[in-house]
């Protein structure tokens, strides 16, 4: 029996107690846990291979390569209630021999209250016997703009995620023709 790892939750935004929360996951074979960290720590690279974020910057400098602590902001595409988001990761440890990878991110959204919004995404990166890696993904919102996304069928969040997933596994296979 092989038990898997986990992300590692702040009590705030504990799976289940938000407005919105998703979760996905891909395991796939040939391709390294280095390979994705590369790719999804770059954040140069990211809207060549995911459609639903642009204009990421650094305002305190720093990037595009995300590391512990560093503030950053992004414009998420395809969200109308989601407007720029400004960021900071929170938790930051590349994958080595045994250790998985481990990225979150909180991000908010000011605004009047029906526009505020409070984020935290993590990010599980690792490697599997067999030649295989997992990538888990998730997400807990908070605010009203969460809450509508919850609302709609599919839920939009998932199926971005999803996205994001396709997209750095064939970046890390060998690019976006891969």
């Amino acid at each position: 029996m092989t038990t898997q790892n986990a992300i590692s939750w702040p009590e705030k935004y504990l799976p289940g107690t938000g407005d919105n929360f998703v979760s996905n996951e891909v395991i796939v074979q040939g391709v390294a846990a280095a390979q994705v960290w590369r790719y999804l720590t770059d954040t140069s690279t990211w809207e060549s291979y995911y459609d639903n974020i642009t204009a990421v910057s650094f305002p305190e400098g720093g990037g595009p390569v995300l590391k512990d602590d560093v503030i950053f902001t992004f414009d998420p595409v395809g969200f109308s209630s989601v407007r720029t988001q400004n960021a900071r990761v929170v938790e930051f440890q590349a994958p080595a021999k045994g250790v998985p990878g481990r990225l979150s991110w909180t991000a908010d959204q000011d605004g009047a209250p029906e526009e505020r919004l409070d984020v935290l995404h993590a990010w599980l990166v690792e490697d599997l016997p067999g030649g295989r890696v997992r990538i888990l993904t998730q997400e807990t919102q908070i605010g009203h703009p969460a809450a509508e996304l919850a609302r709609l069928l599919p839920n939009p969040m998932l199926n971005g995620h999803q996205a994001w997933l396709n997209g750095l596994i064939k970046m890390a296979s060998g690019g976006p023709d891969a």
